[in-house]
Formats: structure tokens, C-alpha cells, sequence
């Protein structure tokens, strides 16, 4: 793969990018203490903006290795705050990237996962020239799971109870798109 680490990328409503410690406010307030948005997440929710601050601490040093994609989502009309969180998490081996998510509650149901998604697995294939994006969801969270199929990624099944998140342990539904599927149906028009 042709790492190039988390640089700043751009759809019509939204930017991506990296995090700075001044984020801490917007994130623990807009997604990282909402229980409801926590729910099925497998980080628990944050207790104080401390734990935001921390978090973040650990994050940004991570920004040095050019295989480290973190990015936090801004919508343009909404200045500079961030509203959530994308991420890639690569797995070499298998020239695989998985991707995970993280929207605050006020902007769910407004397609801006999907939009945020669909420029990951953009810029993976083409970019970065990954051969598999995955991603994967707990059934009883069905909205996550319409992101993936909206950005193209085809069900794989599920893993019965091969997950724990903060409800306890769960199934994980499994969705992927190798990179001859992208190219070969011409994908990247939908992006």
C-alpha cells in the first residue's frame, strides 16, 4: 500500500482532518458523553472533558507514522467544530483497511457518515491503494450498518456474540469491497 497518513480531504458538505487538543471541547460535548451515541461503541463514554483530553493526547502524536488515519469530521457550514470521527485501521497482511465511526447525535440521519465514508473508501483504493475496506456494526445498530451498504460495501455475514461494546457482548455484522470490485463496476462514480 502507498501510505500517505491522515492528510486533509473534502466533499461537497464536509472536511476532514486531523485533530488538535482544542478539539476536546467540541468532542466531549458533541459525541464522546452521550451515552446514546456511545452505546455501541467499544470505547465507554467519557466521563469529563479530562478523559476527552487524554484520549486526544494519545491520538495526535500518532499523526508522525504515515500509516495513522484519524480524522475529525466538520461540516462546512458549521465552522470549525468537529460533530464526529472517522477512522482507518490497517491491517497490513492482508493490504486491509477497517474502517469505524462516530457521529454526534445532533446530526444523525442527515447522510454525513455516508458522505464521510464514501470519501475513505475513495481515497483508500485509489491513494492508498488498499486491496479490502471492511467495516463492521452490531446488529442492533441497523443505521450503522445502511452506511455501508449506501458506500458500497457488500454483507459478509455475522459473527455471532464475537464482540463486546457497551452493551456487552454482541454479534458483529461484517461488510466489505475489495479493490477489483471498485474497479471492475466503476465504484468510483458513486464517490
Amino acid at each position: 500500500m502507498k501510505h500517505c497518513g491522515t492528510i486533509q480531504l473534502e466533499t461537497d458538505r464536509l472536511i476532514l482532518r486531523r485533530f488538535v487538543e482544542s478539539d476536546a471541547e467540541a468532542m466531549f460535548n458533541n459525541w464522546a458523553s452521550d451515552p446514546e451515541v456511545t452505546k455501541f461503541l467499544t470505547w465507554p463514554t467519557h466521563t469529563n472533558i479530562d478523559v476527552t483530553r487524554y484520549v486526544l493526547s494519545t491520538w495526535i502524536p500518532l499523526y508522525e507514522k504515515n500509516d495513522y488515519y484519524h480524522w475529525k469530521i466538520i461540516l462546512k457550514s458549521n465552522g470549525d467544530e468537529p460533530v464526529g470521527t472517522i477512522h482507518g485501521q490497517v491491517n497490513e497482511d492482508t493490504e486491509s483497511i477497517m474502517i469505524g465511526y462516530c457521529l454526534g447525535r445532533k446530526w444523525w440521519h442527515q447522510g454525513i457518515m455516508s458522505e464521510a465514508m464514501a470519501a475513505l473508501v475513495k481515497f483508500f483504493f485509489e491513494e492508498v491503494e488498499a486491496n479490502r475496506i471492511c467495516s463492521y456494526h452490531d446488529p442492533m445498530n441497523p443505521h450503522s450498518g445502511m452506511v455501508m451498504k449506501k458506500c458500497g460495501l457488500k454483507f459478509d455475514g455475522t459473527l455471532r456474540k464475537s464482540d463486546r461494546n457497551n452493551t456487552g457482548i454482541c454479534d458483529a455484522s461484517w461488510y466489505s469491497l475489495l479493490r477489483e470490485e471498485y474497479i471492475h463496476d466503476d465504484l468510483s462514480k458513486w464517490f
